[in-house]
């Protein structure tokens, strides 16, 4: 090898590795179990800017509106992903070399086992008063008797139990039996389950983003829903997930019954439906919370509910330019309730929107109105009017439930002050200026229904709970070696006098060796006949 001086001393010249030293190196160290905690920690932090930031395939608007509103720093976090973040190619990297180094690590360690488990167990050491347990006993019928139990008493414990090797071999003043035992291959086992589960968790976890779906849908009393995406509120699909594949059922909210007491506090929500699904006749159930209704490929849960007043806007032009339900959501325990209604289909003119608050039992609390009950016992509804552009024509996508006030101007009285009335059910008032007139008809109740399925959640269930079992295995069955010698005797008269020494080598803070040890030598000398009797 080629050499250089450096003062004194002969340096030898550094091997250079090479492409195939390096790529063997770079393997090492992605499979060590080291590189695989990192990952794991790494993909659980990487996960927590998709649940904090607004994400695009949940709510693409609200992702838009995060980059508009934060400037360089919106379109950094955009451009770098993190409003993208389970579809990002750094999140799918770390969840690629966490799968590399786990299953690097579990296949070596797999073929070791094997090996372990099929090797003989380690002979008798020659000195047992070298360790801390240890004990004697005599045997009532001799050193073969003795061992023939001791091994039958310990391979009872199955294929995860003691290993056990009996020799006969030279001693000091004779020949002497020798039993050898490990009980280590359950905590390796246990070992190795919780990492082949935590594959399948991941490989679970997987394959559900790809092929579930979720989608939300809000239905009022007297009306019904279609499992089809046109018909969802909100639809969000995993890449692998095909439109097709999505069972034509129809669901339709024939009522809602709803229980509060004195002082307001829900007791009970039930949603009573009617499931109709293709090739069946309608099936009359109900949902209620935590209480999902079953359907093919996935279930139907209930997630909320509040008022859906029905309002009727007639334009100028004396057209009814908007008719219908508008869910209103809850703000408080109360049900006070805020919603928006836009009236884009006006004959003629500027378009019209409104801004309202429901107040389910209006009390005056000496300085404005407040709801004290969510129960339909005294409801007004305060409102507010706005014309002009609602901007449903710029192609941004808008919450239906957020007006946007940007290219509207407020309505205002003969007095120029901003317009607002405060209406009680079946009360018709007319906008300022001959705009038209607002009526509210009534006032149904709505549920909001939440549709989920995922067909990796048994699998998921199933690694999970084998993961807490490879778990607890790993972390308490025990590790010991248990040793057995006793000296062959000649005669009978030999034989009853014999003495079983017994050695165990396990951790400190195993409290159970000893015991264990003891059972073993009492079951060896005939003291105990067999595990039940010792029991």
């Amino acid at each position: 090898m080629a050499r250089m001086k450096l003062d004194n001393y002969a340096v030898a010249d550094a091997p250079r590795l090479g492409v195939r030293g390096w790529l063997r190196w770079i393997w090492r160290q992605v499979t060590s179990m080291r590189v695989a905690l990192i990952l794991l920690l790494l993909l659980a932090l990487a996960s927590i800017p998709g649940s904090i930031l607004p994400q695009y395939p949940q709510d693409r608007a609200a992702a838009l509106a995060f980059v508009e509103s934060n400037g360089w720093w919106g379109r950094l976090l955009d451009a770098t992903g993190f409003l993208d973040v389970f579809g990002s190619a750094w999140f799918t990297a770390i969840y690629v070399l966490l799968f590399a180094s786990l299953i690097g690590c579990i296949l070596p360690r797999i073929a070791v086992y094997w090996r372990q488990l099929r090797a003989e167990v380690p002979a008798v050491p020659r000195r047992l008063d070298r360790f801390e347990l240890q004990d004697e006993a005599p045997a009532s019928e001799g050193a073969r008797d003795a061992f023939d139990r001791a091994t039958a008493h310990l391979r009872r414990r199955g294929p995860f139990g003691w290993r056990v090797r009996v020799e006969e071999r030279d001693a000091r003043d004779g020949r002497e039996l020798a039993l050898s035992a490990t009980h280590e291959s359950l905590r390796e086992a246990g070992n190795l389950l919780f990492h082949v589960a935590l594959v399948g968790i991941l490989i679970a976890v997987g394959a559900g983003s790809l092929l579930t779906y979720r989608a939300q849908a809000i239905v009022v009393e007297g009306e019904s829903f279609t499992n089809a995406v046109v018909d969802y509120d909100t639809y969000e699909a995993g890449a692998l997930f095909d439109e097709s594949w999505l069972e034509p059922f129809t669901l339709s909210l024939d009522s809602f019954d709803v229980s509060f007491t004195v002082t307001g506090r829900a007791e009970d929500f039930t949603a009573n439906v009617t499931l109709t699904e293709p090739g069946s006749e309608p099936l009359s159930t109900r949902i209620q919370v935590n209480r999902p209704l079953q359907v093919d490929g996935g279930k139907i849960y209930l997630q909320g509910n509040g008022y859906a007043p029905v309002v009727t806007v007639v334009d100028s032009d004396g057209e009814v330019a908007f008719s219908g339900a508008v869910p209103f959501l809850p703000q408080d325990a109360a049900y006070t309730s805020t919603g928006v209604v836009k009236v884009p289909d006006v004959t003629s003119g500027e378009q019209l929107g409104f801004v309202a608050t429901l107040l389910p039992t209006a009390v005056d609390n000496g300085t404005t109105l407040v709801s004290a009950h969510p129960d339909l016992n005294n409801p007004v509804m305060l409102l507010r009017g706005y014309s002009g552009d609602l901007g449903l024509d710029s192609g941004i996508p808008q919450n239906v439930y957020v007006l946007d006030e940007s290219q509207l101007s407020p309505l205002r009285d003969p007095d120029d002050a901003v317009w607002s009335v405060a209406l009680t059910p079946g009360e018709t008032v007319d906008l300022p200026d001959g705009l038209g007139s607002f009526t509210w008809e009534q006032t149904p109740r709505f549920a909001a229904f939440d549709l989920r399925t995922d067909p990796s959640l048994p699998y998921l269930l199933v690694a999970a709970i084998l993961a807490l079992v490879g778990l607890s295995f790993s972390l308490f069955a025990p590790r010991r070696r248990l040793w057995l010698v006793a000296p062959l005797a000649d005669d009978a008269h030999a034989a009853r006098s014999t003495v079983v020494r017994a050695a165990m080598l396990a951790p400190e803070h195993d409290a159970g060796a000893a015991d264990e040890m003891r059972r073993v030598l009492d079951v060896a000398t005939g003291r105990v006949r067999s595990i039940e009797e010792d029991e």
